[in-house]
């Protein structure tokens, strides 16, 4: 049953990580703000620190550009995971469900972009935190709502 916890944990953390870019970019839609360069800032600080050679110029920005929504996903995919096996067959609240997952995907972003010096969030303004949390919840209510769906009616009280 553990296996199955995990898979279906990983699909709503897919389904998550789906919502909070759509989130995403219709903030960026509406605002007319551009993409954040956070997430290719990470993928290639982590090939740096790995000693990953991404190729040279044109190439390694390329590279860059789809490991870092990759990362992303991964991020998301293994929370919703870990998430389902921590679970199990425990009921768990939509509102407590939607703030452990959401944020604690925000954490591991936010934390991991930190710990690269990529980014500074002490420096951050308001803008930039509500900009940060809303796709984070949209990624944690999405995330909470599948898990629940797809969990046995038992599980689903």
């Amino acid at each position: 049953m553990r296996a199955a916890s995990a898979v279906d944990g990983a699909i709503a953390g897919a389904v998550g990580s789906a919502v909070l870019n759509a989130v995403s970019y219709l903030d960026m839609a509406l605002r007319a703000r551009p993409a954040s360069s956070t997430p290719e800032s990470v993928a290639g600080r982590l090939a740096d620190v790995t000693h990953v050679d991404l190729g040279p110029g044109d190439e390694a920005a390329n590279r860059r550009s789809g490991l870092g929504p990759l990362l992303g996903y991964a991020t998301g995919i293994a929370a919703g995971a870990a998430f389902g096996l921590l679970a199990g067959q425990r009921r768990i609240p939509l509102p407590l469900a939607t703030v452990l997952l959401g944020g604690g995907v925000m954490a591991t972003s936010d934390g991991s972009m930190t710990v690269l010096g990529v980014t500074d969030p002490r420096t951050w303004r308001r803008a930039d935190w509500v900009s940060d949390l809303i796709p984070h919840l949209a990624y944690g209510l999405s995330a909470a709502a599948t898990w629940r769906r797809l969990r046995p009616a038992s599980a689903r009280g």
